[in-house]
């Protein structure tokens, strides 16, 4: 695709999102979801299907909505109620972490900075822009896998890694779509454009697309 066509791509997904299942840790994000809430949820998401972040983080936010109340609940709880997420005893010992170390050298308050963010256990860049886009409104730029293969495959970029794509689309993504274009992505990954054998036939961006590494498609 050429790079001005960006503008016909978004415009294309913003119409089709509203046919497709809103990602999870966005919906924490619209329901009066907190900085610290879209921080655990998005760490409950990783490696995990959304429909188990969705519940995983229903079961812990009704217990604990803030790191001081997180702070009291043991791992071992943590761990039973955002069971069955991928990795789940890992991601519940650095949650149980994450809310001691807000509490005692942050006030409890989690930083709106992606660097500070880094500084966390488990936290890596995709969880620190997802955190500022979503439970700051601040600009960022989310790549997870999606976001990563679908920019790829458009041929909007020409990367390796997710890392490696954010930084292209931080040089040449236009700022107006920083915020959404992860979630943008995501639906559009999880709902028609999948890893394998993706929903080409079909596809309103067919004519813009260079179906980069697709060998099988419906």
């Amino acid at each position: 695709m050429k790079p001005d066509e960006i503008h016909t791509v978004i415009a294309i997904l913003r119409e089709e999102y509203k046919n497709w299942q809103t990602p999870a840790v966005t919906i924490v994000a619209h329901c009066n979801g907190s900085p610290f809430k879209v921080l655990i949820s998005c760490i409950i998401s990783l490696r995990t299907k959304d429909e188990v972040t969705a519940q995983a983080s229903a079961r812990i936010f009704a217990r604990a909505q803030t790191p001081e109340a997180m702070a009291d609940i043991s791992v071992d709880d943590i761990s039973q109620l955002i069971y069955p997420a991928g990795f789940y005893r890992t991601k519940a010992a650095q949650i149980a972490e994450l809310s001691r170390k807000l509490v005692e050298e942050y006030h409890g308050t989690v930083p709106d900075d992606i660097d500070e963010l880094l500084k966390f256990k488990g936290v890596g860049r995709k969880t620190a822009n997802l955190v500022m886009t979503l439970g700051f409104n601040k600009p960022g730029i989310c790549v997870d896998t999606h976001v990563h293969r679908i920019c790829n495959r458009l041929g909007y970029v020409s990367t390796k890694k997710p890392d490696e794509t954010e930084w292209v689309l931080r040089s040449q993504l236009p700022a107006e779509y920083w915020i959404e274009i992860n979630d943008l992505l995501v639906a559009f990954g999880q709902n028609h454009c999948h890893p394998v054998s993706p929903r080409c036939s079909n596809c309103r961006l067919s004519d813009i697309c260079d179906r980069i590494g697709v060998t099988v498609s419906r």
